[in-house]
């Protein structure tokens, strides 16, 4: 099983990232897809989730209307485009799959939101 991300960067405030996660060596399109970030000293926070045929999604209240969560199941691919980027959106950005046990995750893409 590996997720792996990418699409991370650094950005000035206001500016906008897509930030991309490859899955493989698991049915994708089985499994509910979610984005989480951690910022320095701080818990990891769920960001977006989306259901298995991407017809829900839903956001956490610091990023709902600014963040938009995708997935392409042949492309076994789950996207976060995140626009009006903040200095508070600083993280390392993490794609997760729920699943037995602790579920899978990806490595990470570090987001830096500064002018």
């Amino acid at each position: 099983v590996q997720l792996v991300e990418s699409g991370g960067g650094l950005v000035q405030p206001g500016g906008s990232l897509r930030l991309s996660c490859a899955a493989s060596g698991f049915t994708f399109r089985n499994y509910v897809m979610q984005w989480y970030r951690q910022a320095p000293g701080k818990e990891r926070e769920l960001v977006a989730t989306i259901t298995r045929g991407g017809g829900i999604t839903s956001y956490a209240d610091s990023v709902k209307g600014r963040f938009t969560i995708a997935r392409d199941n042949d492309k076994n691919t789950v996207y976060l485009q995140m626009n009006s980027l903040k200095a508070e959106d600083t993280a390392v950005y993490y794609c997760y799959a729920p699943g037995p046990a602790s579920g899978y995750w990806g490595q990470g893409t570090q987001v830096t939101v500064s002018s």
